[in-house]
């Protein structure tokens, strides 16, 4: 059986449970052998011998691993810190994790995980329908962020051509996407959206390139229908969501039913887990998604608390995989909550209500004080030589009242000069916090 077969996706999940066992079991006695990191903090929690671990319930015991115990731990020991189970000369590639949510982490891989990395890759791309014969247009810096550079990887183990688009501005990531012939584009989808924006100012249709998917990782974007539905329309093509993350690796894709995001449990085990008392999360409620690997063993994390705010969805998916299904994708981040006058708010349903509106190619949401209470700005970045005053008024009154009626709070809306706001062609930083 290849790594991709279909019917390991669509396996009974007694299975695939037990699988996941084996592999865990296996994992779990080469760590404890030779990981400094892993064998002291398992002895912490109780654990005289990895047999020890020996059922489900004793998994769900084990502690969860948080990203500053990580970064703890590399600057007591740098610059690699300890979570090593390998000697240092079997290590091939360093990375490091891109300091959106704190200083960045450095991450090593043996040609043994780099393999798994692109092994999850070709998961997400063959879910979006690519295979070989596709051009995979990566238009990305290609530095120490581990970002696409496994996509890359993962387009070469499809069988497809791999094209990086690292070194160029966006109008000559354009020219090439157009002169190679491009049928996949790969980029955060806010990345994708301005690329979109610098076509038409060059007077080029994108939908006309020849791209027929786009896939898109490193924010919610591609997971909110208003911004999927706007990157499809502007590339001619279906947009999928991916999600994943530098100490975990590439684990959740999004299939031709679109409703959220798979979990490849071949390669990981998902606990969506209630944030406080780390127990799981009742059904139909939100929680935070807890992550194991199961291909990574020179590095790797067990019940990690990736800080994404997802849901369990309620029933199998159309599409048949047996896989965990997380309803409408990454929700947004457990730490990015606001709360605004007693309500709960999140920067992805605020970009849910922005993003349906042709007028606006960019925001901002801007948090400040009032008083004892957190208020929002959303800066709309609204062109206006296309559109008039009175147009302009009417966009912004309009999300005012959205925001109003979905989300139960009242917002400032201030219209901004074209590309006055920052593009980001790796993650997007949506929300900042300012003084009044």
């Amino acid at each position: 059986m290849t790594f991709f077969d279909r019917e390991r996706e669509t396996t009974p999940p007694e299975r695939l449970r037990a699988w996941q066992w084996e592999r865990l079991a296996g994992g779990l006695a080469e760590i404890w052998a030779t990981n400094p990191f892993w064998r002291a903090r398992l002895a912490a929690a109780g654990l005289r011998d990895p047999r020890d671990v020996a059922s489900w319930d004793d998994f769900a015991r084990l502690p969860r691993l948080e990203k500053p115990e990580l970064g703890a731990d590399q600057a007591a020991h740098p610059p690699f810190g300890t979570n090593l189970t390998y000697p240092l000369e079997r290590y091939v590639r360093a990375f490091q994790t891109s300091g959106t949510t704190g200083p960045p982490i450095r991450w090593l891989e043996t040609e043994e995980s780099w393999a798994w990395w692109a092994r999850c890759w070709v998961y997400v791309f063959r879910a979006a329908g690519l295979g070989p014969g596709d051009r995979l247009f990566f238009p990305f810096s290609f530095g120490l962020f581990i970002g696409f550079w496994a996509g890359l990887e993962g387009a070469r183990m499809l069988g497809g051509m791999a094209l990086p688009g690292g070194g160029q501005d966006s109008p000559t990531r354009v020219h090439w996407i157009r002169e190679l012939g491009v049928t996949a584009l790969i980029c955060t989808p806010s990345y994708g959206l301005h690329l979109a924006e610098v076509a038409l100012a060059q007077g080029i249709d994108p939908a006309r390139l020849g791209v027929h998917t786009t896939i898109h990782a490193g924010e919610p974007g591609a997971g909110i229908p208003a911004v999927r539905e706007r990157l499809e329309t502007l590339w001619g093509a279906r947009a999928y969501d991916h999600a994943g993350m530098t100490e975990v690796g590439a684990y959740g894709f999004a299939c031709a039913v679109q409703s959220g995001l798979h979990v490849n449990e071949v390669e990981f085990i998902a606990e969506v887990l209630d944030p406080e008392t780390g127990r799981p999360a009742a059904p139909g409620e939100p929680g935070e998604l807890t992550l194991t690997n199961l291909g990574r063993w020179g590095a790797p994390v067990l019940r990690y608390r990736t800080g994404d705010r997802v849901r369990l969805a309620a029933g199998p998916c159309p599409c048949g995989r047996t896989f965990t299904s997380l309803e409408g994708g990454i929700l947004g981040r457990v730490d990015d909550m606001l709360v605004v006058r007693g309500v709960n708010v999140f920067p992805s349903a605020l970009e849910g209500i922005v993003r349906r509106f042709e007028a606006v190619d960019e925001f901002q949401i801007e948090v400040y004080r009032r008083g004892e209470l957190d208020e929002v700005r959303l800066l709309l970045e609204i062109d206006e030589r296309r559109w008039a005053p009175d147009a302009i008024a009417g966009t912004c009154g309009t999300i005012v009242e959205t925001v109003r009626r979905n989300i139960g709070i009242r917002v400032e809306v201030a219209p901004v000069p074209s590309k006055s706001l920052p593009r980001y062609e790796m993650k997007a930083r949506r929300m900042v916090r300012r003084e009044a």
